[in-house]
Order: structure tokens, then sequence, then C-alpha cells
């Protein structure tokens, strides 16, 4: 059981670095993380300081009461050596390890010490050294450590205990040999109470009391060690958080704003298998692979992020879900996971903002000397399945079902015919129950081109064909 505890302290070094790393590491990969320990460090630090200014205000008022003379200036100056301190660890801050700032609290705890050992220079009457411990400084050190909970790591907490300990047991040993002792005042009190020998090891002023020095440092590690875990229990916590953020955003790449605040809020969101109408819709560009041949490979997937970009704006701004990238294809949803009534008319909508978009960037492109993109587009409304496919090691959000087929073949449909999109008889019924009351409602630029038998079906599909914009 010893050697166990033994060798649990013996390692804690190494784990607090490991630790350290882990955690550097995954801050690293996620930017809300450092966002969020940023913010935390700021935030932290100025409460710190704002703290540790109020708890000098207090102390100064109190030390007057304490020692009704005028040596007491001496510790009144020094009250303001420890509020710059702390403003320079409030500039000094950051997030990470920063030396200036452990140099700082270091400061801060070496002074500490020269307070509660050395005496006063401006005292007059010259006594033992080891008369300072009667004054019972060490409790201040609690005041640096609970103000450090505000600003700082765990592993600084941890630091603060480690050096604590170690400056005070140094001043001890310090006092112990090379002290001021008056052996006579020890005789003279022993003479006193010789009728009590006890009393002497507690009141005579050549007495450091060792023991009781060791007890100041072993409780004042054992409290840092308790802020320490309770200092990592939290910085877990908020790490935790900010992969929920980084969870968040993951869901934005897919889904708009509005349906991300909505799967955020749902404790199962995808739990449930279930079969709804839904508004697919496929967009690919017509000749990409002769395009890709031709290219460069910085060029192409260059030229794909702009591509994916113009066309996944139109799906969010649309209320429609980016299902999946498909090489220089896309599809998207409107209506999943979350139905909505106006599904059909904002892929109807997408639809139109695609078109707009690729013309704008052709006519830029054929500015600077590139050939158009040849957009193709199509789009089928009906009931999908809708739910988590793959294993315990992978799952993905999916969406299945004849409707999404029939998306993709009227996409491929738009070579034949000589146009860039064709949508379904049942996305124009949809859409034209999404319309209802509204007088002004036409579909413009959509030509009822009649019915057709896709590949992979035996019963035909009423279509319609964009003419243009």
């Amino acid at each position: 059981m010893l050697g166990s505890l033994i060798r649990s302290i013996a390692s804690l070094p190494a784990n607090v670095r490991s630790t350290r790393l882990r955690e550097q590491e995954a801050a690293k990969n996620n930017p809300h993380m450092m966002d969020a320990l940023g913010v935390n460090k700021r935030q932290g630090q100025v409460l710190a300081i704002k703290a540790r200014w109020i708890s000098l205000v207090v102390i100064a008022i109190l030390l007057p009461f304490i020692n009704p003379n005028w040596d007491v200036l001496y510790f009144e100056a020094l009250l303001v050596a420890f509020a710059l301190l702390g403003w320079a660890q409030l500039k000094a801050a950051q997030v990470g390890q920063s030396r200036m700032e452990l140099v700082l609290i270091l400061l801060d705890l070496v002074l500490l010490t020269i307070i509660g050992i050395l005496p006063n220079p401006l005292f007059e009457q010259i006594w033992p050294s080891a008369m300072q411990y009667r004054f019972e400084n060490f409790p201040y050190f609690y005041v640096i450590l609970a103000g450090a909970t505000l600003a700082y790591s765990w592993r600084t907490l941890i630091a603060i205990g480690t050096w604590t300990s170690v400056i005070w047991l140094l001043g001890l040993v310090g006092i112990i040999f090379f002290g001021r002792t008056d052996p006579q005042l020890t005789e003279d009190i022993g003479q006193a109470i010789a009728s009590y020998p006890l009393m002497l090891d507690v009141i005579d002023p050549n007495n450091v009391l060792v023991g009781v020095r060791i007890q100041e440092v072993v409780v004042f590690l054992i409290v840092a060690a308790i802020l320490a875990l309770n200092g990592w229990r939290n910085n877990q916590w908020m790490m935790k958080q900010a992969s929920s953020e980084r969870e968040r955003e993951n869901l934005a790449r897919y889904f708009p704003p509005n349906i991300v605040d909505e799967l955020a809020d749902q404790d199962h969101p995808f739990d449930n298998i279930r079969l709804q109408p839904v508004a697919v819709l496929f967009a690919d560009i017509v000749g990409f692979t002769r395009m890709a041949e031709q290219g460069n490979p910085e060029k192409v997937v260059e030229f794909l992020r702009k591509y994916h970009q113009l066309l996944e704006t139109a799906v969010f701004e649309n209320h429609g879900t980016l299902d999946k990238f498909l090489g220089d294809g896309i599809m998207a949803t409107f209506g999943s996971p979350v139905i909505g009534p106006q599904d059909a008319a904002n892929a109807l909508q997408c639809v139109r903002d695609m078109v707009k978009s690729i013309d704008r960037w052709n006519a830029k492109r054929v500015e600077d000397g590139e050939a158009p993109v040849m957009l193709s587009i199509g789009v089928h409304y009906g009931d999908v399945i809708l739910g988590d496919i793959g294993s315990e090691r992978r799952l993905e959000f999916a969406t299945l079902g004849d409707t999404v087929n029939v998306a993709a073949r009227l996409e491929e449909l738009t070579r034949s015919l000589g146009t860039q999109v064709i949508v379904s008889d049942e996305l124009i019924e949809a859409n034209k129950i999404c319309e209802a009351g509204n007088d002004n409602y036409q579909l413009d630029n959509f030509t009822n081109v009649g019915s057709k038998i896709l590949k992979g079906r035996e019963s035909e599909i009423g279509i319609w064909k964009m003419q243009g914009l």
C-alpha cells in the first residue's frame, strides 16, 4: 500500500506533463477549445486581479488594528508591491504556459516568505528570529492560492503548492542555521516555568516549532491538491463543452442554422427510423471528368471548393440540408430531418439560386479566359427513409429510397434533353400546395415536357425542364 502510494507520488510529474501535452494537442485540433480557454483565461485573470485588490484593501485596513504602530507602514508598502505584481500578472496573462507569469507568481511567494520570516526593518526591538513565526503569517499564502484558482490551470495550482512548501521550508532552514538567537531568554523562561517543562517548547522565543511549520506546508499542499483536482475537473468539463461546440459546427456543415438549433436541443434526433416526404436534389457538373484530367490537382481542388461553396450557400439560404458531396456533385434535401410547410417551394427556389450563382461565376470565368461550367440539376419529391446506417464504429445519417434514385436519374436526364434542370411532377404539385393562395404564383421558366421512363424504372414519370432565367 505504502509502496503504491510512493510510486504514485513519484510518477506525478510525468503524469502532469503527459496530461498537459494531451490537452494542448486537443486544443490545437479544436479552435473552439482554444477560444474557450482564451475566454476563460482572460475572465479568470480579471476576476483574480479584482479579488486580489479587494483582499489587499481589506488587509490594509485590518493591519493597523493588529499592529497600531508606525512600523505597520512597512507592511502597507508591501501591500502596494503585491498590488503591482497582480497588475503585472494580468498584463502577462496568456493561454498556455507563460514563463513570465510563472516568474511573477514565484515573486509573490518569495516576497510573502520574506515578510513571514524576516523582521520588520522599522521595528526597533531586537529579538530572536524564531519570534517571526509567532505572528502566524503563513495563512496569507491561502489568499494567493485562492486567487490563483480564478486565473490559472490546475497544473499551476500544483506548482504554487509545491513552490510555497519548498520556499517556506528553505526559509525555516535558514532561520534554524543562520537566524538570530538569544539563549539567555530561553534559560530565563525555563527557570520561570520550571514546574512546567513541556510549556517551554511552546513559548520558547528561540524555538521555530519545526513540527508546526511542517504541518503548515502539508496542509497547504493538501488544499492546493484538492483545488487543483477541482480545477482539472472544471477543465475537463470545459473541454467537453468545446467539443460540443465543435460537434455543433460540424452539424452546421450539413444543416442550416435553424435545423442545427433544433437538433442540438434534442437528445436523440436520429434514433427513430422514419418515412417522410422530402424534396431530394442532385447537382452535378457536365464534363467534369475531362476537366479534371486536363487540370493540375491544385486547380481542380480550388475549382471544386468554389463550386461547392456556391451550391452550399444556395442550399442553406433556402433551408435545405446538405446531405453529402459527391465528387463534383452534391445531394441536398428539403424536409430532412424536419418537415417544413415550404419544402418543395424551397427546393425550387434553391434551383433558381444555384443557376444564377453559376451563371455569375461563369461570367467571371469567361472574363478570366476560363471555360464556363455546365451545371445539371435533378429534383424529385416523395417519401424517403431517414435514419442512421453503419456500424457501432461509424454511423451516418442517411436518406434512402426510390425518391433519391429518381432525383439522381432526373439529373442524368438533363444531358439527353439539353437542359440544366429537370424536376418531377410530384415536386411541382407539392410546390403548388406550398404556394396555395399566392396570387402571384407561377411556374416561371419551367415547362412540362410530358412523361419519361427513367433508367431502372418501369413506370413513366412526368417531368418539367427549366428553360433559363
